[in-house]
């Protein structure tokens, strides 16, 4: 990818998920030596049909689910224990294809301020990173509103808010678009534009990703378990095509 030292790195990680049986790593496998890793240069758009195993590596990034071989890296240095994989996803912020999954408090000023409050920051200052966090984003009248009464696109921003509170150095989205009208997706444009960190994004949405993404991948899927290939930079013209592998990339001059 670029020679800047990764925040992570995926080494020969291998993944098959469990047999009918329950045996992990006796069934399908997904992944069989990947070797992948974010730098603090890059922005990922992640590409690929549906059961390719996109939304699988993100949780194998964040210790979600465990690799039967390989190592997860962090700063250089494996990943092994829970406590290693909480400071791992403290640096490395996950927002979730639901959500609601990341909104349960009464209120959004609260949910926002949950994050800093687990890092162990007092009630004041988890409380100021969350109205900064809010303000930043365009957000701060939303903070005393439940989220119950937001909409599909307002929920989005207010989950990418709970992650931003922590001060992530990188950024994990998984089908941010999903459910999103072309107002809130503009909205989500213009504020991952806006806070401009390393990232990989997931999505369906070749547009989308076009516009918030400067190096392209995509899921090659095999039987003997996928591998991520990298398609290069948004100049380069992409043909996107229905067949198993995603979509095929060539170079032309515009």
């Amino acid at each position: 990818m670029t020679a800047s030292a990764p925040i992570f790195e995926l080494r020969n990680l291998a993944f098959s998920w469990p047999d009918a049986m329950g045996n992990a790593g006796r069934g399908k496998p997904v992944f069989r030596d990947l070797n992948f890793s974010l730098t603090d240069s890059e922005k990922i758009g992640l590409y690929g049909p549906n059961g390719c195993g996109k939304t699988t590596l993100l949780k194998l990034i964040t210790g979600l689910l465990t690799p039967q071989a390989g190592d997860v890296c962090f700063e250089g240095t494996p990943v092994k224990t829970e406590a290693e994989f909480r400071s791992l996803r403290c640096a490395v912020g996950y927002v979730l294809q639901n959500a609601e999954d990341q909104l349960f408090f009464p209120e959004v000023i609260e949910d926002v301020s949950f994050g800093p409050l687990n890092l162990g920051r007092s009630q004041a200052e988890a409380l100021k990173d969350a109205e900064e966090t809010l303000e930043t984003l365009g957000l701060s009248a939303f903070a005393h509103r439940s989220s119950d009464r937001l909409s599909g696109g307002e929920k989005k921003l207010v989950s990418i808010a709970t992650v931003l509170a922590m001060k992530p150095r990188a950024l994990l989205l998984d089908e941010p678009t999903t459910g999103l009208d072309e107002k809130a997706r503009e909205q989500l444009i213009h504020v991952l534009k806006l806070i401009n960190l390393p990232r990989i994004v997931v999505s369906h949405d070749w547009d989308f990703l076009m516009e918030v993404s400067d190096t392209f991948a995509t899921i090659e899927s095999k039987p003997e378990g996928g591998q991520v290939v990298a398609c290069g930079k948004p100049e380069t013209h992409i043909h996107r095509h229905t067949h198993p592998g995603g979509f095929e990339h060539h170079n032309h001059e515009e």
